[in-house]
Protein backbone atom coordinates (compact mmCIF):
# COMPACT_ATOMS: atom_id res chain seq x y z
CA UNK A 1 0.00 0.00 0.00
CA UNK A 2 1.29 3.53 -1.05
CA UNK A 3 0.67 6.74 0.60
CA UNK A 4 -0.12 10.07 -1.56
CA UNK A 5 -0.62 12.42 0.89
CA UNK A 6 0.98 15.29 0.96
CA UNK A 7 0.94 18.81 3.03
CA UNK A 8 1.05 22.31 1.59
CA UNK A 9 1.17 25.40 4.25
CA UNK A 10 -0.93 23.16 6.76
CA UNK A 11 -3.37 21.55 4.28
CA UNK A 12 -3.21 18.04 3.75
CA UNK A 13 -3.64 16.58 0.02
CA UNK A 14 -5.33 13.30 -1.00
CA UNK A 15 -2.77 13.86 -3.19
CA UNK A 16 -0.27 16.12 -5.29
CA UNK A 17 -2.22 16.15 -8.39
CA UNK A 18 -3.45 19.86 -8.76
CA UNK A 19 -5.35 21.18 -12.44
CA UNK A 20 -3.25 24.51 -13.08
CA UNK A 21 -5.16 28.00 -13.33
CA UNK A 22 -6.80 28.71 -16.46
CA UNK A 23 -6.76 24.91 -17.50
CA UNK A 24 -9.52 24.03 -15.60
CA UNK A 25 -12.05 26.86 -15.26
CA UNK A 26 -13.94 27.15 -12.10
CA UNK A 27 -14.39 22.97 -11.93
CA UNK A 28 -17.45 22.38 -12.38
CA UNK A 29 -17.71 21.69 -16.00
CA UNK A 30 -15.20 18.68 -15.52
CA UNK A 31 -16.99 18.03 -13.06
CA UNK A 32 -20.19 16.73 -15.01
CA UNK A 33 -17.46 13.67 -16.38
CA UNK A 34 -16.10 12.29 -13.46
CA UNK A 35 -15.80 13.09 -9.88
CA UNK A 36 -13.33 16.26 -9.45
CA UNK A 37 -12.91 15.74 -5.45
CA UNK A 38 -10.74 12.88 -6.48
CA UNK A 39 -8.07 15.81 -7.07
CA UNK A 40 -5.54 17.17 -4.28
CA UNK A 41 -6.94 20.79 -4.85
CA UNK A 42 -7.41 22.68 -8.17
CA UNK A 43 -6.23 26.32 -8.98
CA UNK A 44 -9.16 28.61 -10.18
CA UNK A 45 -8.93 30.56 -13.23
CA UNK A 46 -7.18 34.14 -13.18
CA UNK A 47 -9.11 36.39 -11.16
CA UNK A 48 -8.99 40.10 -11.54
CA UNK A 49 -10.49 42.95 -10.56
CA UNK A 50 -11.91 44.14 -13.26
CA UNK A 51 -13.91 41.77 -15.82
CA UNK A 52 -11.72 40.79 -18.99
CA UNK A 53 -13.26 39.87 -22.19
CA UNK A 54 -9.56 38.38 -23.40
CA UNK A 55 -7.52 38.78 -26.42
CA UNK A 56 -8.72 39.05 -29.89
CA UNK A 57 -8.93 35.76 -31.34
CA UNK A 58 -7.65 33.15 -32.78
CA UNK A 59 -5.38 32.80 -29.48
CA UNK A 60 -4.58 29.45 -29.25
CA UNK A 61 -1.80 27.67 -32.05
CA UNK A 62 -0.78 24.81 -32.17
CA UNK A 63 3.13 23.23 -31.81
CA UNK A 64 4.74 19.60 -31.63
CA UNK A 65 4.60 18.54 -27.91
CA UNK A 66 2.58 21.66 -26.91
CA UNK A 67 0.44 24.72 -27.58
CA UNK A 68 0.72 28.59 -27.69
CA UNK A 69 -2.31 30.87 -25.80
CA UNK A 70 -2.84 34.51 -25.57
CA UNK A 71 -6.36 34.25 -23.87
CA UNK A 72 -5.45 37.69 -21.82
CA UNK A 73 -6.45 36.55 -18.36
CA UNK A 74 -10.53 36.42 -19.21
CA UNK A 75 -12.77 36.13 -16.51
CA UNK A 76 -16.02 37.86 -15.14
CA UNK A 77 -13.81 39.95 -12.53
CA UNK A 78 -13.76 39.00 -8.69
CA UNK A 79 -17.46 40.50 -7.37
CA UNK A 80 -18.89 37.76 -9.83
CA UNK A 81 -16.27 35.33 -9.26
CA UNK A 82 -17.07 35.64 -5.33
CA UNK A 83 -21.09 35.70 -6.35
CA UNK A 84 -21.60 33.14 -8.89
CA UNK A 85 -18.39 31.26 -9.62
CA UNK A 86 -17.84 30.07 -6.10
CA UNK A 87 -20.55 29.12 -5.36
CA UNK A 88 -21.40 26.93 -7.82
CA UNK A 89 -17.55 25.33 -7.40
CA UNK A 90 -18.87 24.38 -3.28
CA UNK A 91 -21.40 22.03 -5.02
CA UNK A 92 -19.36 19.97 -6.76
CA UNK A 93 -15.46 20.06 -4.93
CA UNK A 94 -15.71 19.44 -1.26
CA UNK A 95 -11.66 20.98 -0.60
CA UNK A 96 -9.96 23.73 0.02
CA UNK A 97 -9.43 24.98 -3.29
CA UNK A 98 -6.54 27.37 -4.79
CA UNK A 99 -7.83 31.24 -5.85
CA UNK A 100 -5.06 32.45 -8.47
CA UNK A 101 -5.24 36.26 -8.44
CA UNK A 102 -3.83 38.61 -11.32
CA UNK A 103 -3.22 42.30 -11.15
CA UNK A 104 -1.79 45.35 -13.08
CA UNK A 105 -0.98 47.24 -10.20
CA UNK A 106 -0.21 46.18 -6.39
CA UNK A 107 -3.26 48.06 -5.29
CA UNK A 108 -5.46 45.73 -7.59
CA UNK A 109 -3.34 42.66 -6.05
CA UNK A 110 -4.17 43.76 -2.71
CA UNK A 111 -8.19 44.34 -3.30
CA UNK A 112 -8.54 40.79 -5.03
CA UNK A 113 -6.65 38.72 -2.25
CA UNK A 114 -7.97 40.76 0.65
CA UNK A 115 -11.50 39.52 -0.76
CA UNK A 116 -10.30 35.96 -1.47
CA UNK A 117 -8.60 35.83 1.90
CA UNK A 118 -12.52 35.87 3.39
CA UNK A 119 -13.72 32.65 1.14
CA UNK A 120 -14.27 29.52 3.25
CA UNK A 121 -13.49 27.12 0.25
CA UNK A 122 -9.59 29.41 -0.78
CA UNK A 123 -7.34 27.48 1.23
CA UNK A 124 -4.39 29.02 -0.67
CA UNK A 125 -3.81 32.23 -2.99
CA UNK A 126 -2.24 31.96 -5.73
CA UNK A 127 -0.31 35.56 -7.08
CA UNK A 128 0.36 35.57 -10.66
CA UNK A 129 2.72 37.95 -11.04
CA UNK A 130 3.51 37.79 -14.51
CA UNK A 131 1.33 40.71 -15.13
CA UNK A 132 2.26 43.76 -16.89
CA UNK A 133 2.69 46.60 -14.23
CA UNK A 134 0.78 49.89 -15.75
CA UNK A 135 2.35 52.04 -13.85
CA UNK A 136 5.70 50.86 -14.69
CA UNK A 137 5.63 50.89 -18.37
CA UNK A 138 4.14 47.62 -18.91
CA UNK A 139 7.10 45.23 -17.17
CA UNK A 140 5.89 42.34 -15.87
CA UNK A 141 5.88 42.24 -11.53
CA UNK A 142 7.42 38.88 -11.99
CA UNK A 143 10.74 40.20 -13.81
CA UNK A 144 12.30 41.59 -11.20
CA UNK A 145 13.01 40.76 -7.28
CA UNK A 146 12.06 44.29 -6.53
CA UNK A 147 8.77 44.17 -7.72
CA UNK A 148 7.95 40.80 -7.31
CA UNK A 149 9.03 41.26 -3.44
CA UNK A 150 6.40 44.58 -3.48
CA UNK A 151 3.34 42.29 -4.28
CA UNK A 152 4.45 39.83 -2.40
CA UNK A 153 4.68 42.16 0.82
CA UNK A 154 1.39 44.08 0.07
CA UNK A 155 -0.56 41.38 0.16
CA UNK A 156 0.93 39.34 3.02
CA UNK A 157 -0.22 42.64 4.74
CA UNK A 158 -3.75 42.04 4.48
CA UNK A 159 -4.02 38.14 4.36
CA UNK A 160 -4.15 35.37 7.02
CA UNK A 161 -3.89 32.03 4.68
CA UNK A 162 -1.29 31.17 2.81
CA UNK A 163 0.07 33.31 -0.18
CA UNK A 164 2.16 31.48 -2.84
CA UNK A 165 3.56 33.26 -5.84
CA UNK A 166 3.62 32.23 -9.19
CA UNK A 167 6.29 33.10 -11.29
CA UNK A 168 7.45 33.59 -14.91
CA UNK A 169 10.42 31.80 -16.55
CA UNK A 170 11.19 34.42 -18.78
CA UNK A 171 13.65 35.79 -16.66
CA UNK A 172 17.32 35.56 -16.53
CA UNK A 173 17.64 34.46 -12.97
CA UNK A 174 14.24 32.94 -11.72
CA UNK A 175 16.48 32.16 -7.86
CA UNK A 176 16.77 35.76 -7.22
CA UNK A 177 13.05 36.60 -8.06
CA UNK A 178 12.27 33.76 -5.48
CA UNK A 179 14.25 34.59 -2.93
CA UNK A 180 13.03 37.70 -2.45
CA UNK A 181 9.61 36.60 -2.51
CA UNK A 182 10.72 34.38 0.21
CA UNK A 183 12.08 37.19 2.16
CA UNK A 184 9.36 39.38 1.56
CA UNK A 185 6.95 36.73 3.87
CA UNK A 186 5.71 34.80 0.73
CA UNK A 187 4.94 31.12 2.19
CA UNK A 188 5.11 29.19 -0.83
CA UNK A 189 6.31 29.69 -4.77
CA UNK A 190 4.78 28.12 -7.98
CA UNK A 191 6.29 27.71 -10.89
CA UNK A 192 6.62 27.68 -13.94
CA UNK A 193 4.17 29.83 -15.69
CA UNK A 194 4.37 29.75 -19.80
CA UNK A 195 7.20 30.24 -21.70
CA UNK A 196 6.84 32.97 -24.55
CA UNK A 197 6.52 31.43 -28.26
CA UNK A 198 5.24 31.82 -31.65
CA UNK A 199 4.10 30.09 -35.05
CA UNK A 200 3.76 32.04 -38.13
CA UNK A 201 1.13 30.51 -40.63
CA UNK A 202 2.85 29.95 -43.77
CA UNK A 203 0.18 30.27 -46.21
CA UNK A 204 -0.84 34.11 -44.69
CA UNK A 205 2.78 34.44 -43.93
CA UNK A 206 1.41 35.96 -40.70
CA UNK A 207 1.59 35.35 -36.83
CA UNK A 208 -1.15 32.59 -36.30
CA UNK A 209 -1.88 34.35 -32.96
CA UNK A 210 -3.66 38.23 -32.82
CA UNK A 211 -1.53 38.70 -30.23
CA UNK A 212 1.30 37.85 -32.46
CA UNK A 213 3.12 35.77 -29.26
CA UNK A 214 1.57 33.69 -26.54
CA UNK A 215 2.44 31.79 -23.47
CA UNK A 216 4.18 28.46 -24.84
CA UNK A 217 2.82 24.95 -22.65
CA UNK A 218 2.68 21.76 -22.71
CA UNK A 219 5.17 18.51 -22.56
CA UNK A 220 8.14 20.32 -24.13
CA UNK A 221 8.62 22.73 -21.58
CA UNK A 222 9.02 19.69 -18.82
CA UNK A 223 12.74 19.61 -18.89
CA UNK A 224 12.41 23.50 -18.56
CA UNK A 225 10.35 23.74 -15.59
CA UNK A 226 11.83 20.89 -13.78
CA UNK A 227 15.37 22.69 -13.97
CA UNK A 228 13.89 25.67 -12.46
CA UNK A 229 11.76 23.96 -9.51
CA UNK A 230 15.22 22.26 -8.62
CA UNK A 231 17.01 25.16 -8.53
CA UNK A 232 14.14 27.20 -6.49
CA UNK A 233 13.49 24.00 -3.97
CA UNK A 234 17.24 23.66 -3.42
CA UNK A 235 17.85 27.78 -2.74
CA UNK A 236 14.44 28.16 -0.24
CA UNK A 237 13.10 27.04 2.54
CA UNK A 238 9.45 27.20 1.65
CA UNK A 239 7.03 24.85 -0.12
CA UNK A 240 7.38 24.97 -3.89
CA UNK A 241 4.69 23.87 -6.58
CA UNK A 242 5.70 22.47 -9.50
CA UNK A 243 4.18 22.86 -13.10
CA UNK A 244 5.02 23.08 -16.69
CA UNK A 245 4.50 20.19 -18.95
CA UNK A 246 3.65 17.92 -16.47
CA UNK A 247 1.29 15.68 -18.70
CA UNK A 248 1.87 11.65 -16.52
CA UNK A 249 2.46 9.85 -13.07
CA UNK A 250 5.90 9.83 -14.31
CA UNK A 251 6.56 13.54 -14.30
CA UNK A 252 4.74 14.06 -11.09
CA UNK A 253 7.38 12.01 -9.31
CA UNK A 254 10.30 13.56 -11.14
CA UNK A 255 8.61 17.12 -10.11
CA UNK A 256 8.64 15.88 -6.34
CA UNK A 257 11.90 14.51 -6.44
CA UNK A 258 13.33 17.68 -7.85
CA UNK A 259 11.88 19.52 -5.02
CA UNK A 260 7.90 20.32 -5.36
CA UNK A 261 5.89 19.43 -2.60
CA UNK A 262 2.35 19.47 -4.84
CA UNK A 263 1.98 19.56 -8.80
CA UNK A 264 0.21 21.16 -11.26
CA UNK A 265 -1.32 19.77 -14.58
CA UNK A 266 -1.86 22.70 -16.87
CA UNK A 267 -2.02 21.94 -20.90
CA UNK A 268 -2.97 18.27 -20.48
CA UNK A 269 -6.20 19.31 -19.40
CA UNK A 270 -6.83 21.23 -22.18
CA UNK A 271 -5.70 18.16 -24.66
CA UNK A 272 -7.32 15.46 -22.57
CA UNK A 273 -10.05 16.40 -19.38
CA UNK A 274 -9.53 13.39 -18.05
CA UNK A 275 -5.99 14.14 -17.62
CA UNK A 276 -5.87 14.71 -13.95
CA UNK A 277 -8.14 11.64 -13.01
CA UNK A 278 -5.50 9.22 -15.52
CA UNK A 279 -2.64 10.96 -13.90
CA UNK A 280 -4.13 10.13 -9.91
CA UNK A 281 -4.97 7.09 -11.01
CA UNK A 282 -1.58 5.90 -12.08
CA UNK A 283 0.23 7.33 -9.71
CA UNK A 284 -0.23 4.62 -7.28
CA UNK A 285 0.77 2.14 -9.57
CA UNK A 286 4.12 4.13 -10.58
CA UNK A 287 5.16 4.31 -7.21
CA UNK A 288 5.52 0.70 -6.37
CA UNK A 289 7.26 0.75 -10.20
CA UNK A 290 10.00 2.53 -8.61
CA UNK A 291 9.76 1.07 -4.51
CA UNK A 292 8.24 4.51 -3.48
CA UNK A 293 5.50 4.05 -0.39
CA UNK A 294 5.61 7.59 0.66
CA UNK A 295 5.41 10.72 -1.49
CA UNK A 296 6.57 12.79 1.20
CA UNK A 297 10.14 11.24 1.22
CA UNK A 298 10.85 11.70 -2.12
CA UNK A 299 10.87 15.57 -2.10
CA UNK A 300 13.92 16.86 -2.77
CA UNK A 301 14.91 13.84 -3.37
CA UNK A 302 17.21 13.82 -6.12
CA UNK A 303 19.25 16.66 -4.33
CA UNK A 304 20.38 14.78 -1.47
Amino acid sequence: MVNTNVTLSGIMLDNPVIPASGTFGYGYEFAELYDINILGSFSCKGTTKEPRFGNPTPRIAECSSGLINAVGLQNPGIDKVISEELPKMRQCFHKPMIANISGFSVEEYVYCCERMDKQDQVGIIEVNVSCPNVHHGGMTFGTTPEAAAEVTKAVKAVTTKPIYIKLSPNVTDIVSIAKACEAAGADGISLINTLMGMRIDLKTKRPVIANKMGGFSGSAIFPVALRMVYQVAEAVKIPVIGMGGVSSAEDVLEMMLAGASAVQVGAANLVDPFACKNIIEQLPIVMQRYGITNLQDIIGGART
